[in-house]
């Protein structure tokens, strides 16, 4: 029961937080760029809800195990909007950097968002089921490593290049976030008690959404 509680607090806490700050800056905001970055906030809480929700009741109720379906439909759809949250995220390095031109690159950023999509798609993922095979759980992260890898690369040297304050932490919150994630990828299975890594993880994010809250001050 502690464990329940605590993490129906926490998880209360963040999913306000993620969904209030994007509704505000999704409507409230002046510009393009504002928008973009509420509905990114708003993708993140509202595709985290599907797994965090459940993940709450089963604490509470029966169990984890007992309420495996739901448990794994919310994991599917947090895997998805996660995976548009990062293009969306592309989307507004292009916005706010004023990038113009490089195709090349926004076509690889699509063709990993499809990527990703298209093998949490598979049936083999058994996402109803209580534990999810490994093998595909490492094959579907494979493009979303390399999507977050791109976006610290391309928010490190545009910051760098035109000394930008608000977005020089960025690269850090993306890369402390896959620190935590992947490990409870790889090991939860054998190692629950690690699922704990996600509280910090979510944290990243938090940071990621506060950049772009204080830069709508400015929009």
């Amino acid at each position: 029961m502690p464990q329940a509680i605590a993490e129906t607090v926490f998880d209360v806490l963040y999913l306000g937080f993620a969904l209030i700050t994007g509704f505000t800056m999704l409507f409230k905001g002046r510009t393009g760029l504002a928008k973009k970055l509420g509905c990114m906030a708003v993708l993140l809480g509202a595709g985290d809800a599907f797994h965090l929700v459940p993940r709450c009741y089963a604490l509470f109720t029966t169990g984890l195990e007992a309420n495996a379906a739901a448990l794994g439909f919310g994991k599917f759809v947090t895997s998805v909007t996660m995976t548009v949250f990062y293009l969306l995220l592309y989307i507004v390095w292009r916005d706010y950097f004023q990038v113009e031109g490089r195709k090349g690159l926004t076509v690889s950023m699509y063709v990993l968002t499809a990527l990703r999509i298209g093998l949490c798609l598979l049936p083999q993922n058994a996402w109803l089921t209580y534990r999810q095979p490994l093998l595909y759980g490492i094959l579907r992260n494979v493009p979303f490593a390399v999507m977050g890898v791109l976006i610290m690369v391309l928010f490190a040297q545009e910051s760098r290049r035109t000394e930008d304050a608000a977005f020089r932490h960025l690269p850090l919150a993306v890369g402390l976030s896959f620190g935590f994630y992947l490990p409870v990828v790889l090991l939860s299975g054998v190692l629950p008690v690690i699922g704990i890594l996600m509280i910090p993880k979510t944290l990243a994010y938090v940071w990621v959404i506060w950049m772009g809250w204080k830069i709508c001050a400015n929009y």
